[in-house]
């Protein structure tokens, strides 16, 4: 329950950062609103805004990578505690934040990260308090309890397809996704140049190619990669990932995602290290 209240209440904050005090939105829009207001330019919604810390009881907690919030302007939330995932959506008044409903996942985790998730829930419960510093890339959004908790949050901007080192995460056939095969994580990656190259490893051998990029089209050249022979899994997701980079194929990035998928409907899904990491 702790964990679902600290879901809905960083939906909140949000939402409420972004409720009528954007760059534009209603009359006198661009003057001072006062000491209690949030300004927000741009608007916090449709940003991942990464936790940075949090502080409860004045001790400061560095989070889990991965650990994220984002809001749609419908007011609904999604997002990562570092281990499990959430949704949620509540009501506001002024400044002020009612927990509504709220889902989240119920896998088990690491004992660290179990730790900041049982703190940030003890965090995200009653009524918050939000502020926001700074301006673009460099803002931070601080949310805070009575008790003067608070936990601090900074938009990471998406990863670009150039210049990127990608790690694959799983293959995908038709609608569904695969993990990959034991003993290969971590094995598989790939990283596109602005000179419309692409270079990594296959899980076994190490590859370099082209990689031509066309709006959301990639068309890979023939791959030259080294020649070594390897345990049975690797030597299956190299032939995998070879039937994905071959030809054309499409490509999409969600934040720090990235799918790939050819023309047979094979295909792969990879990330890119959190920003600064």
């Amino acid at each position: 329950m702790r964990t679902q209240r600290m879901a809905v209440s960083v939906l909140a904050l949000l939402a409420l950062t972004a409720c009528g005090t954007e760059s534009g939105s209603g009359a006198g829009s661009g003057e001072s609103g006062g000491s209690g207001d949030v300004r927000a330019e741009p608007p916090v919604t449709g940003v991942h805004w990464s936790v940075s810390s949090l502080t409860v009881g004045g001790e400061r907690t560095t989070p889990p990578a991965g650990a994220h919030v984002e809001i749609d302007p419908e007011g609904k939330a999604t997002g990562s505690l570092g281990c499990n995932r959430f949704t949620a959506d509540v009501r506001l008044d002024g400044d002020k934040v009612t927990v509504g409903r709220s889902t989240t996942t119920g896998m088990a985790c690491a004992e660290d990260v179990q730790r900041f998730e049982d703190a940030m829930g003890k965090a995200f419960h009653g009524e918050l308090e939000a502020a926001v510093a700074g301006q673009g890339d460099g803002r931070t959004l601080t949310l805070t309890t009575a008790d003067g908790d608070s936990i601090a949050l900074v938009p990471e901007p998406p990863a670009p397809l150039t210049g990127t080192a990608w790690k694959v995460t799983g293959l995908v056939s038709g609608t569904g996704t695969a993990s990959l095969p034991a003993g290969t994580r971590d094995k598989a990656h790939l990283t596109f140049g602005k000179d419309g190259s692409v270079e990594g490893n296959l899980g076994c051998n190490s590859f370099h190619g082209k990689a031509a990029v066309s709006g959301s089209t990639l068309t890979f050249g023939p791959l030259a990669s080294t020649r070594k022979m390897c345990p049975g899994p690797e030597m299956e997701l190299e032939r995998a990932l070879l039937g994905v980079l071959t030809g054309k194929a499409t490509y999409a990035i969600d934040h720090r995602s990235l799918s790939v998928e050819a023309e047979s409907g094979k295909g792969l899904r990879a990330s890119a290290p959190a920003a600064g990491s």
